[in-house]
């Protein structure tokens, strides 16, 4: 069974470890004890938490068929005369979009403005990324 220490489960989170020790003293998250004493969480228990947590990100999704929704700030706004990239921070996650202008222009993104990255796709790449969890023995 994958486990994760505070700080892992905090890093994955894009919160603070003191933030998931709240979580875990409030009762709202549930952790262990390995053997070195320190608390761990459960993979499973995390994912069912962050799906919890996750809920509607702005009550829209129910009118698109996309639903990885990413809500963020403005960052960065390039325009040339034609196109225009746009950097939005959604949590841990940096989001780069290019679009018209005009779109640009209509939305009124600028940087400081808060947006959503709606995230629609046929090809979506995941990677396995290098362990940093522990697996207890025998699982």
């Amino acid at each position: 069974m994958t486990v994760f220490r505070i700080g892992e489960a905090a890093e994955l989170l894009g919160v603070s470890a003191d933030t998931v020790r709240r979580w875990i003293d409030a009762g709202r998250l549930p952790a262990a004890r390995d053997e070195q004493g320190h608390r761990v969480i459960d993979g499973v228990e995390l994912a069912g938490f962050v799906r919890e947590q996750a809920g509607e990100a702005d009550g829209r999704s129910e009118e698109s068929s996309a639903r990885n929704r990413l809500r963020g700030i403005v960052t960065a706004v390039a325009k040339d005369t034609v196109m225009a990239q746009v950097d939005i921070q959604a949590g841990p996650f940096r989001i780069v979009s290019l679009m018209s202008r005009e779109a640009v222009e209509e939305l009124g993104l600028r940087v400081g403005s808060v947006a959503v990255a709606v995230i629609k796709s046929t090809t979506v790449v995941v990677e396995r990324s290098a362990p940093t969890h522990r697996s207890r023995a025998g699982a």
